[in-house]
Order: C-alpha cells, then structure tokens, then sequence
C-alpha cells in the first residue's frame, strides 16, 4: 500500500493502463492538462530555483547567512521568522518571552527588515517569505525597504505564503477570524495587482498538512481546497480570475516514497487545470497552470544517526524534480536537532546542485511519462484527491469545514495511525526503529543565544523614543478605519510601517476591529 493507503501492485503491465487517453491524460509539456509540466522545457533550459530556508536570531545573523548562501550559488531566498513575528507580536512583549529569534528571524520593524537584506540585489534576488497571518506586514515592510534601494515595486519577485486557511487546518499561527483573514487576503491580491505585478501573492500551502501526518492525498486534497475558497473570495471581491490566477503559486513536501511523490505532483497539476478552466472559466493558460515550490519532508528526518538524513533529503530532492517543481528547499541533515549549521545548510544547497548538474535526470522533460506504475498511480491519487475534495464541498467549501473541525481530524487521524506503525516496527525508519546504534556519536548543534531577547527589547525602546509617535497613532486609526469600512487596508498599512510602527502595533490594531480566532474545540 502507498502512503495513502492505496494499492500498489508489485508488477505492472499495459492491463494498469486500460481506458487510458494519453492526450487527455497527459497532452504536451506546458500544455492543458499540465500533467507532464507547466512548461514545454521543464529543466533542459534551465534548472529550478534552488532556495534556501534560512533565519535565526537577530536580522544581522539572518543577512551573513543570506550572504553565504548567495555565495554558495543559491538562486532565491526563502526566510523564516520567528514566532512572535509570525503571530503579530513584538519582541517586546509578555507572550513574545523566551522565543524571540528562536526558530526564525525576528521582525519588529522597518528597521530590521533594512537590516535583514542589507547589500543583497533585491531587483535580482527573488525572495520567499514564510509568513501568514502578518503576511501583508512583511511584503510591504520589504517594498518600503526595496523603495530606499531605489527598486521599484514592480521590479520585485519572490513570494509570501500567505496561506491562513491551512493555519486553521495545521499549524496554529492563526490571528484573525477565517472571515477577516480572507479579507486581508484579497487585499494583497489587489494591492500587488497594482504595485507588484511579478510578486506571487500566495503559496497555498500543503506542506504543513504534510509535517501535521497528512497523507499524500489529504495534502493535495485540502490544499486545493483551500485553493478554490481563495479563489472565490478574490472574485467575490470583484476581481477578474485572469488578473489575480497567474500569481497564485503551491507549496509541497517531498517525502522519500518517491514514485507516489511523482505521481502525486503529476495529479494535483492535472486537477488544478480542469477545476481553473471548468469551474472557475480561466481562459489564460497561466491562470490554469499550478505551479509549486517543494521542500524536502522535515518530519522524516530523525536526530538519531542524523548523516542518514543527507540520504533521506537526496531521495526526496529527486522525488521533487522527477515531479516538476518550479523551486526547491532541500533541509539540512541536522534539523531534526537544531537550526542548522552553516556547513550542513552549504551540503544542503549542494545535494540540489549534484541532482542537477551531475545527474542526467534534467535532459529530458517528465521522464516517468508512460511508466504503468506512475500512470496508474497518477489516476489512483488523482481519483482519491478528487473524492476528498469533494468531501470538503459537500460540508460547505474549505472555510465551513474547518469550522466543523473536518479536515483536522482527518489528519490526526493518519497521524495516529503512522505513529502506531512507526511504533509496532511495520514501518521502517531507519536509524530509529531499525539499525539502531548503541551509541550515538556527540553532535554540538547551532545554538540561539538569549540575549538576542535582551537586544531585540532595547532597539523596540529605542525605535519608540526616535520616531514621531504622532504620526504613528494616524497611521495606525486610519487603518483601523480601513478594516472597519471596505477600503484596502494594504494603504494604510504601509504608511503606519513607513513611520516605523512596529508590527505588533498593526497586528493590534487590526485585532481592534476583526478580533481574534478562538478554535472550536476550545471555545
């Protein structure tokens, strides 16, 4: 059985493939249905984006690391916050405590977003940040900081994540009610229409779902989900879906099962098409295509014998290529212990560089094309992406059903039951559960020093004594003002962080008025 519970058979022959259209199944490379690629080339041009996650500590340890990894040939930057950032909070405050700078980088400021990409080419870089619920604070604190470079908006390109709906589902760095936040959402949409047109303004996201114990199908599934909620409401809001589709962008893990892996990627392209062209009416090819970054499976990697995982992120970096991604983070061998050590994120970029340039997997678009195990299994994952789907609908779209606590259940449910199996020995891991060692060898891990808090708070006092705290509170009611009526707030928005408000006091002043998420199983 495949991680989804569905039947491999241990040989396959033409019988896998009976009923099977090779034109409307497949069709062209770059073409509908987008099975085989979003682009005719795929790789024989040119490789996939290779970008790194990176981010710990203060926004000056962030920005060597930037450096080193621009160095070592990264072509994207992809940053992580920490989790007072990621929650709207400043470094500053009581629930802030003993996190900040922990396992991202810490934002509190115009300032330190300066700081954070100090002598890169930001109008040649394209940067990726992991950030939901503050998303809009981040890309505009990044425009305004472009904007001193003299860059302007629509030279830009990179990602913000941006993806709350799977925060609900996953992973828990929620702020505002599901309602609000898709609100907020369709704003950035707006906004980077007119101010960043090259910006993906999304990355639905899966991977969470994926770390959470999402199968597979469940990952593609309630991604694509949330997708068309997302869709619905920039149409609802009176967007045209031709004008905002082509920037929406995905986001998936890479497990080590790596025909499933293939097979999986091929299907939810396939699916994305026809749900963009059949019910949405997209007509541009760009609008129908989904195109997707890929990040090595985290979950997988284990802290016993962790060189072992430089074997599993090989495997799961192929997996990602032989699939199709446009972009890839392979993780380091050492996360399962700490953040990881400049030498382990250096062997991480340069696995992605052996499977490009020494490998010959690159010479020839969507090899696996007609393989009767990949084709069958492409039909298997799609037929159950699309039952799945159809679940999440029939109980009133994805929004309806993470009030009801649907698709969260779901995953726990697979969780527990890898967790058994991981237990009980019927799945190996090795390492841990099998070809253990009696002695592990002593590993000195990346540590984050507490008196990053201590500094983080003095610059917050001192940003508040320079700055003109009068023009600050304007700001901040005219965006209370903006999320109370229907103007976009992004407007607002960038002139409070202009006059160095902190992203605590937006995220506050958005909770004035939109509140906060309590979730159902706590309320």
């Amino acid at each position: 059985m495949s991680e989804s519970g569905l039947p491999i058979a241990p040989v396959c022959d033409e019988s896998a493939l009976q009923g099977f259209d090779p034109q409307a199944r497949l069709g062209k490379p770059g073409e509908y249905p987008f099975t085989r690629g979003v682009y005719p080339t795929m790789y024989t041009g040119k490789p996939w984006t290779m970008r790194q996650y990176a981010g710990f500590g203060t926004a000056r340890e962030s920005n060597e690391r930037y450096h080193q990894l621009v160095k070592a040939g990264t072509g994207g930057l992809s940053v992580a916050f920490d989790l007072p950032t990621q929650m709207g909070y400043d470094s500053d405050e009581p629930i802030a405590h003993g996190e900040v700078g922990k396992v991202g980088v810490a934002i509190d400021s115009v300032d330190d977003m300066r700081t954070l990409f100090r002598g890169l080419p930001l109008d040649k870089v394209s940067t990726s940040m992991t950030i939901n619920s503050p998303a809009s604070t981040m890309l505009l604190l990044y425009q305004l900081v472009a904007a001193e470079e003299g860059i302007a908006g629509n030279q830009l390109t990179g990602t913000v994540q941006n993806d709350v709906l799977k925060e609900y589902i996953a992973r828990g760095t929620y702020i505002y009610p599901p309602k609000a936040s898709l609100r907020l959402i369709s704003d950035i949409f707006a906004y980077c229409q007119n101010e960043m047109p090259r910006w993906n303004t999304i990355s639905i996201s899966g991977y969470h779902m994926a770390e959470a114990g999402a199968t597979p199908v469940q990952e593609i599934a309630f991604t694509l989900a949330n997708a068309k909620e997302y869709v619905r409401t920039a149409i609802a809001a009176g967007l045209d879906v031709d004008d905002f589709a082509p920037r929406l962008s995905f986001f998936f893990v890479a497990r080590t099962t790596l025909l499933e892996e293939v097979a999986k990627f091929r299907a939810a392209r396939r699916i994305w098409a026809r749900i963009m062209r059949e019910e949405f009416g997209a007509k541009n090819p760009k609008s129908q295509m989904l195109r997707f970054h890929t990040q090595t499976a985290g979950v997988q990697l284990t802290a016993q014998q962790p060189e072992v995982n430089l074997v599993r992120v090989a495997l799961q970096g192929l997996g990602a290529v032989l699939g199709g991604t446009q972009s890839l983070h392979t993780n380091s061998y050492d996360e399962a212990i700490a953040l990881p050590t400049q030498k382990a994120a250096r062997l991480a970029l340069r696995t992605q560089q052996v499977i490009a340039y020494e490998t010959d997997v690159t010479k020839t678009v969507d090899p696996f094309a007609g393989s009767y195990v990949v084709e069958a299994m492409t039909d298997d994952v799609a037929a159950a992406v699309v039952e799945l789907i159809q679940a999440v609908e029939d109980r009133g779209g994805a929004v309806a059903a993470i009030e009801q606590g649907f698709q969260k259940s779901e995953i726990e449910r697979s969780a527990y039951r890898n967790a058994l199996e991981i237990d009980s020995g019927e799945r190996t891991v090795v390492g841990l559960n099998r070809f253990a060692l009696d002695e592990e060898e002593p590993y000195e891990p990346l540590r984050v020093d507490p008196q990053i808090e201590v500094d983080q708070r003095e610059r917050l006092a001192a940003l508040r004594k320079e700055r003109g705290n009068r023009a600050v509170l304007r700001a901040l009611d005219d965006l209370r003002a903006a999320a109370s009526g229907s103007d976009n707030v992004l407007l607002p928005m960038r002139e409070a962080l202009r006059q160095r408000a902190t992203v605590g006091e937006v995220s506050h002043a958005l909770r004035d008025v939109w509140g906060v998420y309590v979730p159902r199983d706590t309320v």
